[in-house]
């Protein structure tokens, strides 16, 4: 199946609200867990979350780890109203900061971890996530990435959005459809790093509908 490409930016107040209010809980500890088993030793300091939508993952990082400053990027500011509210409720929160920006613009701190959820099947140019990676990242960093994976099909598709959406609002399931179609795969993804220099990460499918891209950077993090 060819990918179907999907806009960038939840610009939408309602399209944000049903994403915020969404239980994305098993996805988002599942993050957590393979970023502490790829990473069992790793105390991270200045954590960089890119595309980090309603924090969720920006505050689970910032309880987790009681020494890091978490740095949550995205451009939607639908998307960032709801990401204060969650980060203003959370004890973590002082140690978290937002920043509206389009990845391709940030050009602040270097980060000893990257990481990200969901972005990468938004982006229209997927190399800018790539870049933004080897732009941010100390020399040594740790990346981990997590995104939606491409179906076969669009029967596929279907199938996967029965199974894990099925009792969620029609916004919901029409937007996890979509993103499904505008997600990329393992080879795809493979690609796109070799061709960013980034040969260092590695990437696997972690679900029937996740992958995952995680490694350290051992090379200078300029780009």
């Amino acid at each position: 199946m060819d990918r179907v490409p999907e806009p960038e930016l939840m610009e939408s107040a309602e399209q944000a609200r049903v994403y915020a209010e969404a239980d994305f809980s098993e996805s988002n500890s599942l993050f957590v867990q393979l970023f502490r088993h790829h990473f069992p030793l790793l105390a991270p300091r200045h954590v960089l979350d890119l595309g980090c939508g309603p924090a969720d993952i920006c505050i689970r990082f910032a309880e987790n780890y009681p020494d890091a400053e978490v740095t949550g990027v995205d451009g939607a500011e639908a998307m960032l109203v709801f990401a204060r509210d969650a980060i203003s409720q959370s004890p973590a929160g002082k140690r978290i900061r937002l920043l509206r920006n389009h990845i391709q613009h940030v050009n602040a701190d270097k980060y000893d971890v990257i990481i990200s959820n969901s972005l990468l099947h938004h982006l229209a140019d997927p190399h800018d996530l790539w870049r933004a990676v080897r732009r941010l990242a100390e020399p040594g960093a740790a990346i981990v990435i997590m995104d939606l994976m491409r179906p076969s099909s669009e029967a596929e598709v279907e199938s996967i959005v029965a199974t894990y959406a099925s009792d969620e609002p029609e916004a919901l399931r029409r937007d996890f459809y979509n993103s499904l179609c505008a997600a990329f795969t393992v080879s795809e993804v493979s690609k796109q790093l070799s061709a960013n220099d980034l040969t260092e990460l590695s990437v696997e499918a972690v679900s029937d509908r996740h992958l995952l891209v995680y490694g350290q950077l051992e090379i200078s993090s300029e780009f």
